[in-house]
């Protein structure tokens, strides 16, 4: 998976298709992000020590990573991400549009 926490993503199908958030947690054995502000799920929940009101609390639920696309802010585009191994051994993420490194 080349998504990481902090990117930036715009979601390219569902529901929430065109909007843009950073992703907020990555879950790499299902596959899934939660991105800020998208899919927005509604949960009930009782009164507890955490919560003393209880009532309905709104947040984001996590997205499939297809559904997902890396945005490059100064291009102001999305784009594909891919490796490229430098001279010191470091392997670092690229933007196919640009060939800029993202590191």
């Amino acid at each position: 998976m080349r998504i990481k926490k902090e990117d930036t993503v715009k979601v390219i199908s569902g529901n929430d298709k065109g909007k843009t958030g950073k992703v907020l947690k990555v879950f790499p054995h299902e596959n899934r992000v939660i991105v800020e502000g998208v899919n927005i799920i509604k949960r009930h929940t009782r009164p507890s020590q955490r919560n003393r009101k209880g009532g309905i609390i709104s947040k984001e639920a996590p997205v499939h990573v297809s559904n997902v696309m890396f945005y490059e802010e100064k291009a102001g585009s999305t784009t594909k991400l891919g490796t490229r191994l430098l001279n010191d051994g470091r392997r670092v993420r690229i933007s196919k549009k640009t060939g800029e490194i993202l590191e």
